[in-house]
């Protein structure tokens, strides 16, 4: 019985970790953080029916958590959203080709801004899920953000 209520501790409060992320869902919104906070951006593109590796053993995490309060504007474009309007739709697919972006689900990682009311973007770098947890995946992220 203990036992049980260890694992449901560990799972729910990951899942509390979890809910403290607040991704913006609208491409202006999130440049415009990007200007505000001077951050760079981490945009996370998926779609339904996907792995939810990265999202379960990366973006769950504590450690996640207070790296990307502290370091990036967090920005999830579902491609799968029903509820966005076709031009929101279409931004956002324009966004994924001009990006290189070929498979889903994939992080790219990209300084923001606007600038006379256009939004720029320059990618830095993509990145994939791969094991070895969130620590590891923060550090790529990082090798990336300081251009190495």
């Amino acid at each position: 019985m203990k036992q049980k209520l260890l694992i449901l501790f560990i799972l729910g409060s990951s899942f509390l970790h979890s809910q403290n992320l607040v991704w913006k869902t609208n491409m202006i919104d999130a440049l415009k953080m990007c200007d505000e906070q001077r951050k760079p951006l981490l945009i996370f593109f998926t779609s339904s029916g996907i792995s939810q590796s990265i999202q379960n053993e990366v973006f769950a995490t504590r450690d996640f958590l207070d790296w990307s309060n502290k370091n990036i504007i967090l920005l999830k474009l579902d491609l799968s959203d029903t509820t966005l309007s076709p031009e929101d739709r279409e931004q956002n697919v324009k966004l994924k080709e001009a990006l290189g972006i070929e498979e889903l689900p994939k992080v790219c990682l990209a300084t923001a801004s606007i600038r006379k009311n256009k939004p720029m973007i320059n990618k830095l770098g993509l990145l994939d899920y791969n094991f070895g947890g969130a620590k590891k995946w923060i550090s790529d992220a990082r090798m990336i953000l300081n251009g190495e």
